[in-house]
């Protein structure tokens, strides 16, 4: 009874797509270009506040401005990039833009 030796085919490195890593994780490759450009729009959209010239009461909580640049920020990162870690990075980028530029006069004041 010996046992029997399952038989995989080999994958060499020649053979292999490059864009599958040696674990068979999939490899993203972005240009410098592309990620900065990525930022920039990112960095544009935190940025974008619609302001009001006297604060608005909501349920008694005053709300000086609405974010609609980050709101619009959410869903085109949730959209366009595939991978969880790259998510969580723009998320941060955009919270912390989003939050400096409230205190900052920047934005559309209605």
């Amino acid at each position: 009874m010996a046992k029997e030796k399952q038989t995989r085919s080999r994958t060499y490195a020649r053979n292999r797509a490059a864009t599958i890593s040696r674990r068979g994780y999939e490899k993203v490759v972005e240009s410098d270009s592309t990620y900065f450009l990525k930022l920039v729009i990112l960095v544009l959209l935190g940025t974008l506040w619609i302001k009001f010239g006297q604060p608005v009461s909501w349920q008694g909580i005053p709300l000086g401005g609405i974010p609609a640049g980050f709101l619009v920020g959410l869903i085109l990162v949730n959209r366009f990039e595939k991978l969880q870690s790259d998510r969580k990075i723009w998320y941060a980028t955009l919270v912390v833009v989003t939050i400096i530029s409230y205190f900052v006069p920047a934005g559309i004041v209605i």
